[in-house]
């Protein structure tokens, strides 16, 4: 399961300012993050706005996506949603040509038991023709895929093959890292505390602020991973305002502002978010402009 060791890029859509998807921006970026150095990317998980896609924009994106990748990273596709039946349904229906895995959000708003957690990822399990990674994000679905639930499914599906844990929750992580089976991958899921869980087993990340900062984050998590964390830290730090200020007005009107500054694609969202705040860009634009130049600097 090498494949998925150290960096994915949680890719964003692009859109025109009309909303429809921007091929050529998604083309643009995809193309930055493999020149800059990332194992892998994800497609259409919450980053990319999936909740705003039609089920017809849905497949052409994935199409598009593997076809402008090309084999020359690994990739994952993001599908998920809160009722069972429907993301089966569309699990059986995926074109897997292209794609490595599948990333599935545990179900929002409804705020399932554990064990209707644990039932909605087994019939994700039966059904998958690609490995499937477990995706814990309780800040956005209102309920949280306990440490237990995490070890259940990881012994008793092979195809669930690891987790992009973002709780958070550090106690919880430590569990899953001590019980888990020897093979699950934990991945972070959360830009700020990748450092720390790379320390405590992580894998990597699939990050955010890395689809404007690939080379900055995908260094920083390769240091970690060859235990080098002195040498990593200065990475990691210098990421920590740029991190939060894409966050800060959420995500990702924030990375959007910072890639079309860099002049990858523009930074139109589809409602309900919203474009961030003159405010909030100008320090986005700042802090950017600051970080490129010192990767410049670092690359020369």
């Amino acid at each position: 399961m090498n494949k998925f060791y150290g960096t994915g890029i949680a890719i964003v859509t692009p859109f025109h300012a009309d909303g429809q998807v921007d091929y050529d921006g998604l083309k643009n970026l995809i193309n930055y993050l493999i020149d800059g150095g990332v194992e892998y990317i994800v497609s259409l998980g919450t980053t990319g706005e999936s909740a705003t896609l039609s089920q017809d924009e849905k497949k052409k994106v994935f199409t598009f996506t593997a076809d402008v990748v090309d084999g020359r990273v690994n990739l994952v596709a993001g599908i998920a949603g809160n009722n069972t039946a429907e993301v089966v349904e569309q699990i059986k229906a995926f074109d897997i040509a292209g794609y490595d895995a599948i990333l599935s959000a545990s179900p929002q708003y409804n705020k399932p038991t554990q064990e209707g957690i644990y039932q909605h990822y087994k019939a994700i399990a039966q059904n998958a023709k690609l490995p499937v990674l477990l995706y814990n994000v309780p800040s956005r679905t209102g309920s949280n895929v306990s440490a237990e639930t995490t070890v259940r499914l990881a012994r008793e599906f092979k195809n669930i093959i690891g987790i992009k844990e973002a709780s958070g929750n550090f106690d919880q992580i430590n569990q899953i890292m001590r019980d888990k089976p020897e093979g699950f991958l934990v991945i972070s899921g959360d830009d700020p505390v990748s450092f720390p869980m790379i320390a405590l087993g992580a894998v990597g990340v699939i990050s955010v602020v890395g689809n404007a900062l690939p080379r900055q984050t995908s260094d920083m998590i390769r240091k970690c991973l060859n235990y080098d964390f002195k040498g990593a830290q200065k990475g990691h730090y210098d990421l920590i305002d740029f991190t939060r200020l894409c966050f800060v007005e959420g995500s990702p009107a924030g990375v959007k502002t910072a890639l079309k500054q860099l002049g990858i694609c523009g930074d139109t969202v589809r409602l309900p978010l919203v474009q961030v705040s003159e405010h909030t860009a100008a320090k986005i634009i700042k802090e950017v402009q600051g970080l490129a130049v010192l990767q410049q600097q670092k690359v020369s």
